[in-house]
């Protein structure tokens, strides 16, 4: 038997029906020399029932005794893939069929040691499809502001979704998910990740990827902890540039405050974003739009500018 070429990690978490649709279009990529490794993030008999149905040697199923988190169980895969390559899936989404076929050519075309491989992605919701990212990094753009800065009211503009991730074990060995984060950690991991030599990030400028968010964990979007969020950016204050910084705070953690209908953040957000950040008006605009238009709203609006969008702004 030929050693694979790419190691896919999906964990999983009490979704048995989810992960086996997940795990069949792993297995139907035209890239058909790979492992498939399943981790069963804490015993689960369901889960482990639909996956013995699958008559598939690249199939494997490792079960940790206990719920750990998703992180954990990514780390567990990482370090049972046997492939130089590791591409990540999350159990609720999908992939096209040759994802990793194109990825794997891209990696090994890539003028860097440690590439990190991601791709568009449509995101199925019930009220449409929206095809993200909407725009690709710019030349020696930082990645913290490809990430945070928004130019919009709207999610999706820059995008690293995990389920798109693909990069070699070695790095992931180098630097693992954080266990100790409750969310974030795909975040988290691209900024640490990015400090390292080495590495740089490409995209394969084709959907390759479905993400289901009808069927998704709750959303950071309608998370209601802004706490968390802002605790999280302070402590990554030195792996981000001013301006990202300050634009976390003004969209991203501002969006779980006014969501949460805590308003004696209000000031305490704009005075951190203002003191160790550097906003620009757009982002101070953002910011109160924020507070005064109301989710629902702003999904409203974004489905109808973005949905069945099939060209990408640079």
């Amino acid at each position: 038997m030929l050693e694979p070429l790419v190691s896919v990690v999906i964990p999983t978490y009490r979704r048995a029906i989810l992960v086996q649709r997940a795990v069949e279009s792993a297995l139907k990529q035209t890239l058909n020399q790979i492992e498939v490794i399943v981790v069963i993030d804490g015993s689960h008999e369901e889960t482990r029932r639909k996956l013995a149905t699958i008559n598939d040697f690249r199939l494997k199923v490792i079960e940790l005794p206990v719920n750990q988190g998703s992180r954990a169980a990514r780390n567990a895969g990482i370090n049972a893939a046997s492939a130089k390559w590791v591409a990540f899936l999350d159990d609720d989404d999908e992939w096209m069929p040759h994802k990793l076929e194109l990825q794997f050519e891209a990696a090994k075309n890539s003028l860097y040691e440690f590439p990190i491989i991601s791709s568009f992605v449509l995101a199925w919701a019930p009220q449409g499809d929206i095809i993200w990212p909407r725009r690709l990094p710019k030349q020696s753009e930082p990645l913290s502001e490809y990430l945070f800065v928004r130019n919009t009211l709207f999610q999706g503009e820059g995008l690293i979704h995990t389920s798109t991730i693909f990069t070699a074990k070695e790095l992931l060995q180098k630097v693992n998910f954080d266990t100790t984060l409750q969310r974030h950690d795909d975040w988290d991991w691209l900024l640490r990740v990015s400090q390292q030599e080495g590495v740089g990030i490409e995209f394969v400028q084709q959907v390759l990827s479905v993400w289901n968010l009808g069927e998704a964990r709750p959303s950071l979007s309608r998370s209601k902890n802004w706490r968390f969020s802002f605790n999280w950016i302070q402590g990554k204050r030195n792996l981000v540039t001013p301006r990202a910084y300050s634009s976390f705070i003004l969209a991203e953690v501002s969006a779980r405050a006014a969501l949460a209908k805590e308003w004696q953040a209000f000031l305490l957000l704009l005075w951190e974003a203002v003191r160790f950040g550097k906003p620009q008006p757009k982002d101070i605009f953002l910011y109160f739009a924020m507070w005064l238009i109301t989710p629902q709203t702003r999904n409203w609006l974004r489905n109808f500018l973005f949905k069945n969008t099939k060209t990408f702004a640079t």
